[in-house]
């Protein structure tokens, strides 16, 4: 199979990842992305991403262009409409690589002052629009008031050489005012409208994709709205925490619970969310004639261990107890001992300590579990 050739999602499920990883993903470093295993995590930015405008400026070397290329092939045989241009190269090395790779665009040259009609005529086509940005700023305002008339979801810029960036996903008005020109032009673009602006090492093999198909991603992104947040639980996620906390469950880590049981209590669950993937949970379970809350169903996914969500999950469980008027919060465990007491100051408690209801259900487990308690201020 091609790069670029997405047509192995006509096949039944079951064949979905192995063709996935040898197409669209294969080069991403597997620290930054889900499991090739999670199918439905892989499979969910096709919907997500089809139909949206993307504008990318690529700017990387020679050398680089005809790797983006596929790439942006790939990303158009799964409905994303293109708007592509470059300070660096010319018109003709853009359409020369696009035609080698079978890129389907339109044979006109549009610029930044033209109006958004014969762009948004194309890309309804199904072509890609080649865009005349060689006398300006790769991020400039015209750019992104051209990309704002298209209604672009994201403007990437894939660049060459250049001073570090900070890593990661950040708000526009956090760097508004950075001491990094690109910085600050991609928090104007998000201003103007743009809901994502996406700054990549052009140099790096696979950096697009490695980029738009995982949920942490591997460059700089500035984001207008709300990007990582801790959201109640919903009735339609009950089935994702229930298939996110089932090894837990199996290896006795966690509590075991049933769907019935989650959908009585729905209020009392958390879900943090990125990019809009569900990547871990928390829930502050209350017990009757009791101030004290407990700190459960603590997961975070594999692929997003070890970035500090745990912390903030707790955190967040904390301060709704707070808000509900309790003095303290407790959590039973033995494996996270460490992680209670030397990240976010919890205490061990005497098991009787605990709401009676809840050390009555210890007792009768059969689990050797540890209790550690916090006073809330």
């Amino acid at each position: 199979m091609k790069r670029g050739d997405l047509s192995f999602l006509n096949k039944p499920i079951d064949q979905h990842c192995t063709s996935l990883s040898a197409t669209i993903i294969h080069q991403l470093p597997k620290k930054k992305i889900m499991p090739w295993g999670d199918v439905r995590g892989l499979l969910q930015y096709v919907p997500r991403f089809s139909g949206k405008v993307f504008v990318i400026v690529i700017d990387a070397p020679v050398p680089a262009l005809a790797e983006t290329m596929l790439d942006l092939v790939t990303l158009q045989n799964i409905g994303v409409q293109l708007v592509i241009g470059s300070t660096v190269h010319s018109k003709d090395d853009l359409l020369d690589r696009a035609a080698e790779v079978e890129l389907k665009y339109n044979q006109s040259l549009l610029n930044t002052e033209s109006g958004p009609d014969e762009a948004l005529a194309a890309l309804g086509r199904g072509q890609a629009v080649v865009l005349d940005v060689s006398a300006g700023d790769p991020l400039s305002a015209n750019l992104a008031t051209f990309a704002q008339s298209v209604s672009a979801e994201k403007l990437i810029l894939l660049r060459g050489v250049g001073e570090d960036l900070p890593r990661g996903a950040m708000r526009a008005v956090e760097v508004a005012s950075a001491p990094d020109q690109i910085m600050r032009s991609a928090a104007a673009a998000c201003q103007v409208g743009i809901p994502r602006v996406h700054v990549l090492d052009g140099e790096t093999p696979g950096v697009l994709l490695s980029e738009l198909f995982s949920n942490e991603g591997v460059g700089t992104m500035v984001y207008a709205d709300s990007y990582r947040v801790i959201r109640p639980l919903r009735e339609d996620d009950i089935v994702e925490l229930l298939g996110m906390i089932g090894r837990s469950v199996r290896n006795a880590h966690l509590v075991p619970r049933d769907y019935a049981d989650i959908e009585k209590n729905l209020t009392d669950y958390s879900m943090m969310e990125i990019d809009g993937n569900v990547v871990g949970s928390v829930a502050l379970l209350r017990y009757p004639d009791s101030d004290s809350a407990e700190v459960g169903c603590l997961y975070i996914k594999q692929s997003h261990e070890g970035l500090g969500y745990g912390v903030e999950l707790v955190k967040h469980a904390e301060q709704r107890a707070h808000e509900l008027g309790l003095s303290s919060v407790f959590a039973l465990t033995n494996r996270a001992a460490e992680f209670f007491q030397s990240r976010l100051g919890y205490e061990e408690w005497a098991p009787d300590r605990i709401p009676a209801q809840r050390h009555q259900q210890l007792l009768t487990s059969n689990r050797d579990s540890r209790v550690f308690g916090k006073t809330l201020s």
